[in-house]
């Protein structure tokens, strides 16, 4: 009964990881809306706005953690986390995922623009996967180095223009390599987090919350970003902003849960699926799609299927119930 619990578990792990890149793509398209609303927009604004934005999107997200551990009754298991060490161990994986990697990231973009710091992000997961071989001695396959190595590298290409003006390169290089260290030992500690007695749930409660008040306390006084803050909560662009972090949230629920369930180097291979699916989305939003982005985002979904070193196992999502009952369990 073992191996069956723990083949579901990856099925599920797989399942999540990919549903967690569909809805990071749709909170990336729908962070590029609040960003271009007016009030984000201004010439006051426009410089502080991606930190602000996201300092709003992590407080809503951290709002709507609380909700999901108030209905899921989870508040015991949380404050029991926040004391042990493999709750710290989180709380340092937030640091380096929010404050530092995101920031990185956005000021990254500030300096080269968004498609360069796309290009220099997107080795991220080679990263971590460099490093949960190292400290927690996860093994990756063959086909899953092929996966990873194709969805890395199309969303690369995927990322690289010319049309970006770049302010300071070696400034914005120097932040958009935070951003890969950042993003990629974030999931590193937080797995081996995880690993231990702290739950996919409760892991992002406290990744969400140490964000926020991070951010909150560090960063917004020193870019004076409250004045915009406080200027945004009256607006409608807050309920944007609180939708999209409903997305976000959701996402890194799935994305902890698949980290949880097949170990983050794969978790990261199907996480990465998400400028693909932002391609797609974007679709909706008015956003046009050409040849060669449609060609690479199918390149990046099906290398990050390979990451899972089983992409039959996306087949039996819906009916591993039924293939279950009809195995044996092992004595």
């Amino acid at each position: 009964m073992e191996v069956i619990n723990d083949e579901r578990k990856k099925i599920r792990g797989s399942g999540t990881g990919l549903l967690g890149g569909i809805l990071w793509g749709l909170d990336t398209v729908l962070v590029g809306v609040i960003l271009g609303t007016t009030i984000m927009n201004t010439p006051q604004a426009i410089a502080i706005a991606p930190l602000v934005s996201t300092f709003l999107h992590d407080a809503c997200s951290s709002v709507w953690m609380l909700l999901f551990t108030a209905v899921n009754r989870g508040f015991g298991e949380f404050k029991k986390a926040l004391k042990t060490r493999s709750g710290k161990y989180v709380m340092i994986a937030a640091l380096f995922g929010g404050p530092i990697g995101m920031t990185g990231y956005m000021l990254a973009i500030n300096y080269i623009g968004a498609s360069y710091t796309a290009v220099i992000s997107a080795m991220y997961p080679a990263v971590g996967a460099l490093f949960s071989m190292i400290f927690l001695k996860e093994k990756m396959t063959k086909m899953g180095g092929v996966g990873l190595s194709m969805a890395i590298g199309a969303t690369m290409v995927l990322g690289f223009t010319t049309t970006d003006t770049p302010k300071n390169i070696w400034l914005g290089i120097l932040f958009a390599l935070l951003c890969v260290f950042g993003w990629g030992i974030e999931v590193v500690i937080c797995a081996y987090g995880m690993k231990n007695d702290v739950l996919p749930e409760t892991a992002l409660q406290i990744r969400q919350l140490t964000s926020a008040l991070v951010y909150g306390i560090m960063i917004m006084p020193f870019i004076k970003g409250y004045p915009l803050a406080f200027a945004t909560l009256p607006s409608p662009v807050i309920l944007l902003i609180a939708v999209t972090a409903l997305a976000g949230t959701s996402s890194y629920l799935c994305y902890y849960r698949s980290i949880d369930g097949i170990g983050p180097i794969r978790a990261m291979g199907l996480n990465i699926s998400y400028s693909a699916w932002a391609i797609f989305i974007g679709i909706f939003f008015g956003n046009g799609i050409s040849l060669k982005a449609l060609i690479l985002a199918l390149v990046i979904i099906s290398g990050s299927i390979l990451t899972t070193d089983n992409p039959k196992e996306f087949l039996t999502l819906f009916r591993f119930g039924k293939k279950a009952e009809k195995k044996q369990p092992i004595e």
